[in-house]
């Protein structure tokens, strides 16, 4: 994985002191809270409901076990034992205390990390596949590219202060694992005709108030031209973006109102000034130095011989352990999704555990997943059964990947003041519904998202059933959208219609996946299903109690 270079060391100990005397002014009085927001927000700190909430960068979503120790130190010592993992790949602590923020972030520098834009109207968190550098199906590992992404757009002078917040994420596989098309910008590895490796660039994606599917921009960028077509793109929409409605400040935006074959005229004129200058071209030799730390472990040669164990293993086998691009190795995805849990939490103790079973079997990095759940990329078949026993003595060995129960969910109002209802009470609940293993397993493959607002940190619009939480004078329901996909078949949820209460929407979600479970042909998945027959039968048994209730009163 990447390390520090001494630019690097020398940037973030600066920035962690210029931001101990911005707090130091804060404290004193000198700043006013107005004053201090955007100089926390450069720094990842927000102001939440309870308390200051620090989020923390994980880049493409990749952590030595080290780091991972430092974080868990953290959540003891200056939170209240947890952590957050977030759909950015970020983790976030939501009772940090602002006089202890400058030592953290100290500590943070001590393993190479920061909390510098993961938030504020820059370009945000570069995220990629998790499983980037084992999958089978990738051209090449995502992740040189996004740390290229990275550098070259952390404190970029033409974009630190965008219209908005700016998303970009990376992926080499045909399978999107990474959410491509819902993000502000997105590059794929891809072949053209020749069998040559380039970038295809699609642009204009998001959720929040207008979730919109992004458009391919360019279908094959050359490799040393990538970072010009970027800039070419951010350059448009820097320039021409709506900055004077809060609502319509998002790329997709710009990209709808002009439409995508204006938008690509206008980038292509950008790239075309930005190729004369020849100042922006990205040389191999670097792109060759940058994936050198991201090299494969030594992998052994082993037999491609998976073990065979007691009933938990075998469930745990079955829905969280993915096939390795080297015989002999497996994926295994690690749920942060225990029934009752909040989703995407992780405690001090487990994530120690976590950095001790890495030093243990030799494992040098754990991922992130936008899932909110982490991933060891790198584990030997004959090792499995010994690594699962470690993850079941911490509460970490739930067999749930892809299943109903592995629910993302946003804090919302428990900690978001942007929120409107309560994301984690809901998940828990649903995931309590459906906490029989053998009723999951027939269910299959269901992906399942809350949001507590528009904002959409939860996903909802990507889920194949998603969960809304809005506010109706005062009180919280829960609308229901079916259909969403944030695979390579990307789709946005249709709203069936009115919300339900909270006390309702575990129902309503149980009928539909019942009816399902009767509509469905052989092999059909939940969504496979809903696009054959449409929203009107679902709709028609989700309300069904409603209906029974008007009809009897």
């Amino acid at each position: 994985m990447y390390r520090y270079d001494e630019f690097d060391s020398r940037f973030v100990a600066e920035r962690v002191e210029q931001f101990r005397h911005q707090i130091a002014r804060r404290l004193s009085g000198a700043l006013t809270e107005d004053q201090f927001k955007p100089l926390r927000l450069m720094n990842g700190l927000y102001l939440q409901l309870h308390a200051y909430m620090l989020r923390v960068a994980i880049p493409y979503g990749t952590l030595a076990g080290r780091q991972l120790r430092k974080l868990a130190h953290i959540a003891r010592k200056y939170d209240k034992g947890f952590g957050h993992f977030t759909t950015r790949t970020n983790i976030q602590f939501n009772w940090i205390k602002l006089v202890d923020v400058p030592d953290i972030l100290a500590e943070l520098a001590e393993v190479e990390m920061h909390c510098i834009q993961t938030s504020g109207n820059c370009i945000r968190n570069v995220t990629a596949d998790h499983f980037a550098g084992a999958a089978d199906d990738e051209i090449e590992d995502p992740r040189p590219l996004a740390e290229i992404i990275r550098q070259w757009s952390s404190l970029h002078p033409e974009f630190v202060f965008l219209a908005r917040k700016f998303k970009i994420a990376v992926g080499a596989s045909p399978h999107d694992r990474a959410a491509l098309q819902y993000h502000d910008l997105a590059v794929e590895i891809v072949r053209d005709a020749d069998g040559r490796v380039g970038y295809k660039v699609l642009a204009g994606g998001g959720m929040g108030r207008t979730p919109t599917i992004a458009q391919v921009m360019r279908e094959f960028v050359e490799r040393e031209d990538i970072l010009s077509y970027l800039e070419a793109v951010l350059r448009v929409y820097n320039q021409d973006s709506r900055r004077d409605n809060l609502h319509k400040q998002r790329i997709k935006i710009l990209v709808n109102a002009i439409g995508i074959e204006e938008m690509r005229a206008r980038v292509a004129r950008e790239f075309d000034e930005i190729k004369r200058a020849g100042s922006l071209q990205l040389p191999p030799e670097e792109l060759a130095r940058i994936a050198a730390y991201f090299a494969p472990p030594a992998f052994e040669t082993l037999a491609d011989d998976m073990p065979v164990g007691e009933i938990d293993f075998e469930n745990w086998k079955k829905s969280n352990i993915h096939r390795h691009r080297t015989p002999g190795n497996a994926i295994a995805t690690i749920s942060l999704k225990a029934i009752g849990q909040i989703p995407g939490d992780a405690s001090a103790d487990q994530m120690e555990g976590l950095a001790d079973l890495m030093d243990a079997f030799d494992l040098e990095e754990i991922r992130v997943s936008h899932e909110q759940n982490l991933v060891l990329p790198h584990v030997r078949q004959k090792d499995l059964p010994a690594i699962f026993a470690r993850l079941k003595a911490l509460d970490l060995a739930t067999p749930n990947a892809g299943l109903i129960s592995d629910i993302i969910a946003c804090p919302g109002l428990d900690y978001c003041d942007l929120a409107n209802a309560r994301s984690i009470p809901v998940a828990q609940a649903i995931a309590r519904r459906f906490a029989d293993l053998e009723r999951q397993h027939d269910i299959g493959e269901l992906k399942l998202k809350i949001s507590g607002c528009i904002n959409a940190c939860g996903h909802h619009h990507a889920g194949h059933i998603g969960i809304l939480g809005v506010d109706k004078k005062g009180v919280e329901y829960y609308q229901l959208l079916l259909g969403g996909s944030g695979a390579e078949d990307a789709a946005i949820g249709q709203i069936m219609g009115p919300g339900f209460g909270a006390h309702e929407i575990a129902d309503a979600v149980e009928r539909v996946v019942n009816l399902y479970l009767k509509e469905r042909t052989a092999g059909e998945r939940f969504l496979d299903t809903y696009r054959r027959v449409g929203m009107e039968p679902f709709k028609y048994i989700a309300y069904q109690e409603q209906m029974n209730a008007a009809y009897n009163g």
